[in-house]
């Protein structure tokens, strides 16, 4: 399997940054880690081998960025308005300096989404606040509301950060382009997230796949049978 390893200085977040790519052609896919979880997290723990067979056939190119939660959503240490608007530098980081990239190394200008638990937040609020350039969103237990970060505290930067909140609201044309699989388990302590967005989407008419996977849990065994299924339906 192709494995290229990056580290750069980032404008957005104002240090470095470190990032695994996997593959050599296809449809470009950033795959979010969970929380607080690192670049190579996803592979060293086989969401990466799930679906090495997409990779190794130029099906799919694999971005997995750092994260920088404990800068944002999870630094207790900084007013919550910090912590809002950190994770609005990484979404710039996200789109202008890793999108950017797979668009030019793919030449596919749409990318898909997807990550873990924390990761599947990611993949959702990325894709969502730019569906210009996001084409599938494959969030896997993934947690929606932000305001349990937030310790009560309000603002622009919480609300277009916050899928639950802003998806409502939001009405580009892109989004009714966009393939949707929000994935969770009988068992999943996130699964009650995954059921508020389906109904955000269905009020909106927005096409999606709720799928509940039975006698499952929160955990790596039911994501990696998710993941390879999901990017077989991309088309």
């Amino acid at each position: 399997m192709e494995e290229a390893y990056h580290k750069w200085y980032s404008p957005a977040i104002g240090r470095d940054f470190e990032m695994l790519v996997f593959g050599y052609s296809g449809q470009p896919v950033i795959l979010f880690p969970t929380s607080k979880g690192s670049y190579y997290q996803n592979k060293d723990m086989g969401l990466i081998d799930a679906v090495s067979w997409f990779i190794n056939n130029g099906k799919v190119k694999i971005y997995c960025p750092d994260s920088i939660d404990a800068d944002s959503w999870y630094n207790k240490s900084v007013h919550p308005a910090t912590r809002a608007y950190n994770h609005t530098r990484y979404d710039r980081l996200i789109l202008e300096e890793v999108v950017s990239r797979a668009q030019n190394e793919t030449g596919y200008h749409k990318i898909s989404t997807a990550g873990c638990s924390f990761g599947g937040y990611h993949a959702v609020n990325f894709a969502f606040r730019h569906p210009n350039v996001s084409n599938y969103c494959f969030p896997m237990s993934g947690a929606f509301d932000m305001k349990q970060f937030t310790d009560g505290y309000y603002d622009d930067n919480v609300y277009f950060n916050n899928p639950l909140d802003f998806i409502p609201g939001d009405n580009d044309s892109e989004l009714w382009n966009m393939g949707i699989v929000l994935g969770t388990a009988e068992f999943d302590s996130c699964k009650s997230d995954n059921e508020r967005l389906s109904e955000i989407l269905d009020r909106k008419n927005i096409q999606h796949w709720l799928d509940i996977r039975p006698g499952a849990h929160h955990d790596w065994p039911v994501w990696k049978e998710m993941f390879p299924h999901y990017l077989s339906l991309i088309k």
